[in-house]
Order: C-alpha cells, then sequence, then structure tokens
C-alpha cells in the first residue's frame, strides 16, 4: 500500500512525503521530480513550450506508473486530484493524504520560494501569487473527494504534519488487526 500526499502548491508534500518516507523505510517518488526526468526539462520550462495541456498528458502516464508502485509515499503534483483518471489509479494501491493550507498560508510559503530562486508556473495568465484564492477554491471539493485523511499544515512544521499522518497511519493499521476472539 502507497501513502499520496495531495494539496495544492506549497501545501508541503515534498518535504513531508521525504521525512515520511525516511521513518517508515519507504521509497519516496514525487511525480513532478519524475515529470522532469521524464522529459528533460524542469516544470517551468516544459510548460512553457509545450502548454498545461501536455503537461496534464504527461503527469498522467507518470502518476499511472508511480501507483503501480507497492509501500512507496508519493507526493503528487497540485492538480493531478483534477482527473478523475489519476485520483483512481493513485487510489488503487493507495492511502490519500489531503495536505490542506488556506491561501494566505500557501501565498507565504510560495513567495518564500521564490524568493530562494524556485519559480513555479502559473496556472492561468496572472501571477501565481495572485490565482491562489480562485484555483484553491476551484480543487477543494476535488482534494475532499480524493482523500482518505485530511491534515491541515497551517501553523506546523514537516515533522509535525509528519507525525500526525503517521498516528493516523498506526491508527488505521492497529484498528484493522485483531478484533473479537
Amino acid at each position: 500500500m502507497n501513502i499520496v500526499l495531495v494539496g495544492y502548491r506549497c501545501s508541503g508534500k515534498t518535504c513531508v512525503g521525504k521525512r515520511l518516507a525516511g521513518d517508515l523505510g519507504r521509497t519516496f517518488l514525487d511525480t513532478d521530480r519524475l515529470i522532469e526526468e521524464k522529459t528533460g526539462m524542469s516544470i517551468p520550462s516544459y510548460v512553457s513550450r509545450y502548454g498545461w495541456r501536455d503537461f496534464r498528458r504527461v503527469e498522467s502516464e507518470v502518476v499511472q506508473a508511480a501507483a503501480l508502485e507497492d509501500n512507496s509515499v508519493i507526493a503528487t503534483g497540485g492538480g493531478v486530484v483534477m482527473d478523475p483518471e489519476n485520483v483512481r489509479n493513485l487510489r488503487q494501491n493507495g492511502w490519500v493524504v489531503w495536505l490542506e493550507a488556506g491561501a494566505a498560508a500557501i501565498r507565504k510559503r510560495m513567495a518564500r520560494a521564490q524568493q530562494q530562486g524556485n519559480f513555479r508556473p502559473p496556472l492561468s495568465e496572472t501571477d501565481p501569487l495572485e490565482e491562489v484564492d480562485s484555483f484553491l477554491r476551484e480543487r477543494m471539493s476535488a482534494y475532499e473527494r480524493a482523500s482518505d485523511y485530511r491534515v491541515n499544515t497551517e501553523g506546523r512544521s514537516p515533522s509535525e504534519v509528519k507525525q500526525a499522518i503517521m498516528r493516523e497511519l498506526t491508527g488505521r493499521h492497529t484498528k484493522g488487526a485483531g478484533g473479537p476472539c
């Protein structure tokens, strides 16, 4: 069974996913990095050259392959849940965790990432910081439908988020084990 992390940009999927995989002794897969390996281009370069539609096609191929893995922690791109086929693939062998954060927290994290040279391509014709509210609102119900568990990441360190996931995972495992004599 895989642990699949979904959520908007800058919600902590990669950071939390690496820690979670390390602590659990699982393989860590980041679909954005896998896309960059597959295309030989950074995501901003790929989107600039080929557009979001083609990016989503490649993303679906990568998600389908990653979903076939077992005992992995998979960090997905922020828009992966907008394609029902991606969600079906990820849920077949995965427990899906939504790393939730509000628009203000995401903008703050994204601005900090930009200051460090990590720019994300705009999803529309506006600045990525300005589009957070509308895209987050558009995706909220898809995150909710896709997820088995939700963790609010605001005001929590990646280690605290990881611990919340591990507690829930342990609780689920304990509830499923044993039972009446």
